[in-house]
């Protein structure tokens, strides 16, 4: 993906650079479906941004302000013209537009300038803040996930499944 930029934000591949931003959200993930992706320590954050710079679906999310990795996007392609997307930002930076503003950059560049059909997103059932983001960026729920998928065990190593809605937003329907 090209470079996208918005008012505040510089959408792009992951940079070596990248490693101490990424490891400030990553060695403790806020939502459960990001633990699997846990960082250990900034050598694990080093190799993984390395992992990301060559992954075409990782989007790396920058302010132009100050050049801080602030979050990351990605946009699962499958075939013919569907899009799986998703984002993780540092909580330090929430509350002020940002993951809404690269989303939205997200689904004009894959409507407009990937012919993009249709885009989904899975949200646990517990993630107001990303169910409020499908919102904002023209999404509808299409269904509940009873049980749908575990990320956690329980004292006994017992899985502990979680409610997941998944949200839609077709071409047609993109307000953009």
């Amino acid at each position: 993906m090209p470079p996208l930029t918005t008012d505040r934000l510089i959408l792009r591949r992951f940079e070596s650079a990248d490693a101490a931003d990424l490891f400030a959200y990553m060695h403790r993930p806020s939502q459960p479906c990001f633990l699997s992706m846990a960082l250990a320590d900034p050598a694990a954050a080093q190799a993984e941004v390395v992992r990301r710079a060559g992954a075409d679906d990782a989007i790396a999310v920058q302010m132009k302000e100050n050049g801080r990795l602030i979050g990351d996007l990605f946009a699962h392609f499958e075939e013919p013209d569907t899009w799986s997307i998703g984002w993780n930002f540092n909580p330090a930076f929430g509350g002020a537009g940002y993951a809404t503003e690269a989303a939205q950059a997200l689904v004009a560049h894959l409507f407009r300038d990937r012919q993009a059909r249709r885009l989904y997103a899975y949200v646990e059932e517990d993630n107001t803040a990303s169910q409020r983001l499908c919102d904002r960026l023209g999404m509808r729920q299409e269904g509940l996930f009873r049980d749908f998928v575990s990320f956690e065990t329980d004292a006994e190593g017992r899985p502990i499944y979680v409610d997941t809605r998944q949200y839609a937003l077709l071409r047609r329907e993109w307000a953009g």
